[in-house]
């Protein structure tokens, strides 16, 4: 059996710490913020980039390119390894398609490379979380195919929740039309969203006042962990710049889930925060449905 490695791209909000201690190679989704162009070798330090935003600048971002896809993947192949990419969401970028693209076009050319690129409708966190569960799977010792039909099995039974402080971000992104944004951004109005079954942003519910938005992020979890309620022993929260609103939240999902023994904090990183936005709070883990 060859061996494999596993590729994925920095919207997994993970740090970068853990990439190179899973020797995991991600791609990166270009953001542009104030005239200058951010990269996997020039990152922007995370609390410059939520200082600028609540300053009033706007970061666009770009998706990943096959080029981009296929100078990631060479030096693997060079090795003789073969690759399972972990993707973003089709549904929130063309990042997946592009890498699709790569993989065909390399295989076409040389028919013993063997490259799996999966959908994996998830974001942020959420692909972060799914990566952990496909790294695991490789360390136990599953082979390329067999993790690779546990991704596609079990993607769908990641769920994330969040809510933003500001739905005009991800209106300018194209993420939400201008009238959910509207009606999201009433006084003291907070907004409840989730990734559904697309891999697209869907807004739910309004909770009025922070606190109470916070405190839905856990009772959407009730709604949705059913047989997955003593089987989550780590969840994941990103946040924009708001760990204090982050720890809160993973207090609460600890008080009522005994079984969840871990949980990793980590600030969203400024592909998705371009689109996020200052005081974005998301909460992740496995359930039986988004």
């Amino acid at each position: 059996m060859k061996q494999y490695m596993i590729t994925t791209e920095n919207t997994c909000d993970m740090p970068y710490e853990y990439y190179k201690e899973h020797d995991v190679e991600f791609m990166y989704l270009p953001c542009t913020l104030d005239g200058r162009v951010y990269n996997k070798e020039h990152d922007i330090d995370q609390k410059e980039f939520y200082v600028r935003m609540r300053s009033g600048s706007m970061p666009t971002t770009s998706q990943v390119n096959t080029e981009d896809a296929k100078k990631t993947w060479q030096p693997i192949l060079d090795a003789g390894k073969e690759i399972l990419h972990v993707s973003f969401s089709s549904g929130l970028s063309g990042t997946y398609n592009s890498c699709r693209l790569a993989a065909e076009e390399l295989m076409e050319k040389n028919p013993e490379y063997k490259i799996i690129v999966i959908d994996t409708l998830c974001a942020s966190m959420g692909q972060g979380l799914i990566l952990q569960k496909v790294l695991e799977k490789k360390e136990r010792g599953s082979s390329l195919d067999e993790t690779a039909r546990w991704l596609e099995e079990h993607k769908l039974n990641l769920c994330h929740v969040f809510t933003v402080d500001d739905l005009m971000h991800l209106h300018r992104g194209g993420r939400v039309s201008r009238v959910s944004a509207v009606l999201g951004t009433m006084i003291n109005i907070k907004p409840m969203l989730h990734v559904d079954d697309e891999g697209h942003l869907l807004l739910l519910s309004k909770a009025r006042g922070r606190r109470k938005a916070l405190n839905n992020l856990v009772d959407m979890m009730e709604e949705r962990v059913g047989s997955y309620r003593d089987k989550n022993d780590t969840i994941y929260i990103s946040h924009g710049d708001c760990e204090e609103d982050a720890s809160y939240v993973a207090e609460l999902v600890k008080s009522r889930y005994p079984s969840v023994k871990s949980v990793m904090l980590n600030t969203i990183g400024s592909t998705i925060g371009a689109h996020a936005g200052p005081g974005t709070v998301a909460l992740f883990f496995m359930g039986d449905r988004r």
